[in-house]
């Protein structure tokens, strides 16, 4: 009988939901951007009269006093978890399969929206919030939330069952490297060398896969840049919370208007970055062409730049660089690998150990390359120790032998190689 009440029950609750958000709609004037205090009073006022006609507990009135205010001023059922700081990615395929993540870990939320075209109506509020635009001539977009979280929504009838949207979650308090230090995905010594080199302007290239925390540790690494240094971001959706670089300008791309016109792209910004007087560069991602602009600012006089990538490790991410490159323009392969050689000095590699753990795997110099092998000098590399019973993967990052070759820089700003 109890699984049976409880159908009866939410089919209840589904009913008189519908029933006070429709009068709710009748009575608010949009036109008038009305606050959220006559909103939260005019869904009291409902509750109030329906609790009249039918019996309502209080657990239960506080429940639909907040899905009322979700779904009319909010993103509906999605901001239960985005007020949750746990959650870390929010994962939606079509309206009745919301999946999360949370520690590492993904598992079925058991929620959906009221309808397709109720999920529907959330993503044209999503993309209009941020001036863009999505529909089936023009199915996906990037963007963000207010909260900085990064948005991704694929539409029909690129996304067979219904609307995708994934939502990537950053810390309300950006990350810094303590925090990483006591969780164990750094070590110390391994800190406090990347912050020298970051000081003395070493051009680094983060490395990982999806979920591996390239933009987080983008961000934290960013913040050991001396704050007067005039720095310019380069984003698809801004998400780098570089708060204490007082010269800052942070730009962001722009998708082509209806008329396939207006688009700024990645390559846009970055040549005309160089116009604007900057000392560093920081690159949210490379994932094209654009890749040959990011080098040859790193070889132009915009030393200590910073970018990302996906790459299963160091090699592999150094030759799809390559590989991006030579999909834009006809040159031979062997100059392209040099202006990757020049440009970048340190490789960063990150990964998602198979506990859902996040780790800095390697940090290697960049040498040379001989043929189509790119020589690295291995500098810090992750051991695996063992496990714990609930599968915990236990390891810390190891210094290697190897001393850093290319010095200059660090000469350069009066630091020693002991201090690394």
């Amino acid at each position: 009988m109890a699984p049976a009440y409880g159908i009866l029950l939410k089919i209840m609750n589904d009913n008189l939901f519908q029933a006070i958000r429709n009068a709710l709609i009748s009575k608010i004037d949009f036109t008038q951007n009305a606050d959220n205090d006559e909103i939260h009073a005019l869904i009291d006022e409902e509750l109030l009269e329906a609790s009249r006609k039918t019996y309502i507990s209080l657990e239960n009135r506080l429940s639909l006093s907040k899905e009322l205010f979700n779904s009319i001023r909010g993103l509906d059922i999605l901001e239960d978890f985005l007020n949750d700081d746990s959650i870390t990615e929010i994962m939606v395929n079509g309206y009745n399969h919301i999946f999360l993540e949370r520690n590492g870990r993904i598992f079925d939320s058991g929620k959906s929206f009221s309808s397709p075209e109720k999920l529907s109506d959330i993503v044209q509020q999503i993309v209009a919030a941020s001036n863009k635009r999505v529909n089936q001539s023009s199915p996906i977009v990037d963007t963000r939330l207010a909260d900085g979280s990064r948005v991704n929504i694929v539409l029909n009838p690129i996304s067979l069952d219904g609307p995708a949207l994934t939502i990537r979650r950053f810390p309300k308090i950006p990350l810094a490297m303590e925090n990483l230090i006591e969780t164990g995905s750094i070590t110390k010594d391994a800190a406090h060398t990347l912050k020298q080199l970051v000081k003395s302007r070493y051009n680094i290239f983060i490395s990982g896969s999806t979920g591996s925390g390239k933009t987080t540790f983008l961000n934290i690494l960013s913040g050991f840049i001396p704050p007067l240094e005039r720095v310019i971001t380069i984003e698809d959706s801004a998400e780098l919370q570089l708060y204490h670089l007082k010269n800052l300008i942070r730009l962001e791309a722009r998708q082509a208007n209806e008329e396939g016109a207006n688009m700024i792209t990645i390559r846009d910004l970055i040549r005309t970055s160089l116009r604007m007087r900057p000392d560093r560069i920081v690159v949210g991602e490379v994932r094209g062409f654009e890749a040959l602009d990011m080098l040859q600012a790193m070889c132009t006089g915009h030393d200590g730049s910073l970018s990302t990538g996906h790459g299963n490790n160091p090699k592999d991410m150094l030759t799809r660089l390559e590989t991006m490159i030579l999909m834009g323009i006809d040159i031979p392969s062997h100059a392209v690998r040099n202006q990757i050689v020049s440009g970048i000095d340190i490789m960063v590699h990150l990964g998602r150990l198979r506990d859902g753990s996040r780790h800095i795997i390697s940090i290697s110099e960049l040498l040379d390359c001989h043929e189509s092998d790119f020589l690295l000098n291995p500098l810090y590399e992750f051991k695996e120790t063992g496990e714990t019973e609930n599968g915990k993967v236990l390891g810390f990052l190891e210094r290697t032998r190897n001393k850093l070759k290319n010095t200059f820089k660090l000469h350069a700003a009066g630091i020693k190689e002991s201090e690394l």
